[in-house]
């Protein structure tokens, strides 16, 4: 059998047809096991130490959200946007040890599968939108987001959304998947193409690292830095998916054909220096303020 389910199929219309909030038809295509994430529960592209072994998959996930939560507030108050399967949530409720810890997710279906580790983090989910904060202003002392903005309508309407919420002091901390050039091949064109379309985005969704952190300071930020580090997160994980695909995966044909046509498209766009990934971190003006930005 192919092994298409319902969900997918929905993921394969809105790749003809985006319509709103494609991100939602992804993640439930996706489900609750996909077979190349890290490790169960996480679907972020991890931070890596080594290659991108088997042996390292577990942790790298769980050590991009420590490195994301350690720049945040100690016992405060805490924004987790768009917060996936939930995994990482007992992570930033160890390092951060929040007084209060909310989540906001578009995607119902996430955070009902995420439950039982949000119940764990202490953490109150909420369904919402990441550019239309259901949140009254001055609410939160940090914001983080993990992995997630590239999907958003607008980045600039989230970082406005992310000022708002935020306190005086307050700490913006994120990481992005980040477009550093144009293409200047049909290939390149190609392999950017089928990326938007399976991953439900539109062109004016793509920015730059500088851009991105343009876009932080113009919605009132301050202190902003940025880090690009694709070698440390893409790299290892297709690395890591390679060996996956290689080695006869319990995995259905859809999903095996899906991923190899993925994972040759963006190794092209990393050859060719188009795709990358940044770590950013900001501050609200004003308010008692720590050493967030030396690592």
């Amino acid at each position: 059998m192919f092994g298409l389910t319902r969900a997918n199929l929905r993921h394969l219309g809105r790749v003809f047809r985006l319509g709103a909030r494609p991100a939602v038809a992804v993640y439930e295509s996706l489900g609750t096991d996909f077979f190349l994430a890290p490790a169960p529960g996480w679907l972020n592209l991890g931070w890596w130490e080594g290659e991108g072994s088997e042996e390292e998959a577990a942790r790298a996930p769980e050590r991009l959200v420590e490195l994301l939560a350690d720049p945040l507030p100690r016992g405060a108050h805490i924004l987790d946007v768009a917060n996936g399967l939930g995994a990482q949530d007992p992570v930033i409720a160890r390092v951060a040890a929040p007084k209060r810890l909310v989540v906001v997710n578009l995607t119902e279906f996430q955070l009902r599968a995420g439950r039982e580790r949000l119940a764990s983090a202490g953490a109150a989910p909420v369904v919402g939108d990441a550019v239309r904060l259901p949140f009254a202003d001055d609410s939160f002392d940090g914001l983080i987001c993990v992995e997630a903005a590239f999907h958003f309508p607008s980045r600039a309407a989230f970082f406005e959304e992310a000022r708002r919420v935020l306190r005086p002091g307050g700490v913006l901390s994120m990481s992005d998947v980040t477009i550093e050039r144009q293409p200047r091949s049909v290939r390149d064109a190609w392999a950017g193409l089928v990326q938007l379309r399976v991953w439900g985005m539109r062109r004016s969704q793509l920015a730059s690292a500088k851009e991105v952190a343009r876009l932080i300071e113009a919605a009132g930020f301050t202190d902003v830095r940025v880090e690009r580090c694709g070698d440390r997160t893409i790299d290892p994980a297709l690395r890591l998916s390679r060996g996956r695909l290689a080695s006869a995966p319990a995995a259905t044909r859809a999903e095996i054909l899906g991923a190899r046509v993925g994972i040759r498209g963006i190794e092209h766009l990393r050859a060719r220096g188009i795709v990358d990934y940044a770590v950013l971190r900001a501050r609200v003006t004003g308010g008692a303020t720590r050493a967030l930005f030396g690592r």
